[in-house]
């Protein structure tokens, strides 16, 4: 095994989203994510690998090397040629271990060293261990007992003469936060490579997303943001910009082929099927060829669709990694979350963990956009309340709705000579707060934001005062507002002279809160 800080390099960041380089040194070759790792089955393959890496630029793919160790006709002509040639495919391999089929049958028929050694003799770039996928909602004492097993396990693997074959490490541990944050920082510790969050299909697949956010949020705090991180099973495009942007780098998808054998046509918004389609709203090589009542009656129908699902879900790659390379990610992900109520969950949820995002996201991006009640929340507004403490205001400020600029809201609005009387005027940009004029230019306090707010903005500007105000108790404060909510005026401390602006004539309303 490998140093992980030699094996990933991180070139960008955004939020907790990042694109970088993993390393696979038995494969020659440097993957960049975040990445797509189709699943080919080794006995059905509708789409040849060697054709994903041509017509789709697919770096890495994952089969099954349990399935190919149980299969009479597959194993020992896997074993002679090797992986890649059986497979016919020029990028990088991972397999996993049959832990898939333990976690739905209950039991299989090979030992954990004896799937790492037939691994490594078939050529497998990136292997797995049999780690014990623990699903959701079951007892702590089992969780706790199964993630035991399977830490075990990994040591076992960290001591296997693995070669330049990569090997990953599962992070266990079922919906409990503690346990998920132990198993990843055990799995950083024991030398490993690659670090898959294990067991979260079923969570997927009932849309509990802002659960999974929960799960990847604590393996994360465990494995540290040096560690490629893989979210295993995480198929369908609508949620990979949400998972990117919680720190997640690998993704393999099986949806591409069994929604199509199912004729279901994926869209970055959710699932439709293709026998209440009229029209197709993608502009891919199929939907453009062809209509949903040809690709209906036609016997290639399930190619077809296999074809379209591949081609929308590496669209969403590409487009996630440039909103990343442009400081959008999080416009993106809110983009994505409005397509679903789920997605919206999943969305607020990592909100939720925006300290957490904070520590990697970039201090200077392009332009912030103010897009609902959310954004409110967002890391790059946590991260001016937590520095307000920094700035150094005089003995009196005035802050005001209505810019730096004397004159731009109308001379006079809260009384002749007022905007003299203050030793400096400040902005107050919601969800901001308060901004000094030297920082009014720089990100992301020139945020884009609309006439028509929310009183999430307000609520959260307001917080931001009566942190400044907290911390400089020797300055007289003045709060110049346009019809802030009362739920925002609440927030603002009872020293702060508060007038409300809007009359022509001078003071339209003026209260000591």
């Amino acid at each position: 095994m490998s140093d992980t800080r030699e094996l990933f390099e991180v070139r960008d960041w955004d939020a907790a989203g990042r694109i970088g380089r993993l390393d696979v040194p038995r494969a020659g070759v440097t993957v960049e994510t975040p990445a797509l790792l189709p699943v080919v089955n080794p006995h059905i393959q509708t789409i040849p690998p060697r054709e994903l890496a041509e017509e789709f630029s697919a770096e890495i793919l994952i089969t099954n090397s349990y399935v190919l160790h149980g299969s009479e006709d597959l194993r020992e002509d896997v074993l002679e040629r090797g992986l890649h040639a059986f497979l016919d495919f020029p990028g990088a391999i991972m397999t996993d271990s049959g832990s898939f089929q333990l976690a739905e049958y209950g039991e299989i028929d090979v030992t954990n060293e004896e799937i790492l050694e037939f691994q490594r003799r078939i050529g497998s770039d990136v292997a797995t261990p049999v780690d014990l996928p623990t699903p959701p909602g079951v007892s702590r004492e089992r969780a706790e007992g199964e993630l035991g097993t399977t830490q075990r396990r990994l040591e076992d693997a960290a001591a296997f003469d693995a070669d330049e074959m990569l090997v990953s490490a599962p992070v266990q541990g079922s919906t409990y936060p503690d346990l998920r944050e132990r198993a990843g920082r055990h799995a950083a510790g024991v030398g490993l490579d690659v670090f898959p969050v294990g067991a979260v299909v079923p969570l997927m697949n009932e849309y509990r997303f802002g659960e999974v956010v929960d799960v990847v949020a604590a393996a994360k705090r465990g494995l540290g943001p040096a560690a490629p991180v893989h979210l295993f099973g995480a198929g369908h495009p609508m949620m990979f910009a949400l998972a990117v942007a919680m720190g997640c780098d690998l993704f393999d998808s099986a949806a591409y082929a069994i929604y199509a054998r199912d004729g279901r046509y994926l869209t970055v918004r959710g699932t439709e099927h293709l026998a209440d389609l009229d029209y197709f709203p993608c502009a891919c090589p199929v939907c453009v060829e062809h209509t949903p009542e040809e690709i209906r009656e036609s016997d290639e129908r399930e190619r077809l669709l296999s074809e379209h699902n591949l081609h929308v879900t590496f669209r969403e790659i590409r487009t996630i990694k440039g909103a990343i390379r442009d400081g959008e990610l999080l416009e993106l992900v809110e983009a994505r979350a409005r397509g679903h109520p789920a997605m919206l969950d999943g969305y607020r949820a990592l909100l939720e963990h925006a300290d957490q995002l904070e520590r990697t996201d970039p201090a200077s991006k392009g332009t912030f956009f103010y897009l609902s009640g959310e954004s409110a929340r967002r890391p790059e507004v946590r991260r001016h309340h937590d520095r307000l403490a920094r700035l150094s205001p005089p003995e009196t400020v005035l802050l005001t709705e209505d810019g730096w600029n004397e004159g731009d809201g109308g001379d006079g609005e809260i009384g002749d000579g007022a905007y003299d009387a203050h030793d400096e005027r400040w902005s107050i940009v919601p969800p901001f707060g308060p901004v000094p004029p030297e920082l009014a230019e720089t990100y992301p306090l020139s945020a884009e934001v609309p006439e028509r707010t929310d009183d999430r903005a307000y609520e959260a500007a307001a917080t931001s005062v009566a942190r400044l105000v907290e911390a400089n108790p020797g300055t007289e404060w003045t709060l110049a507002h346009r019809a802030w909510p009362d739920s925002a005026l609440a927030r603002v401390p009872g020293r702060v002279e508060v007038v409300r602006l809007g009359s022509s004539e001078g003071v339209e309303d003026s209260d000591a809160e």
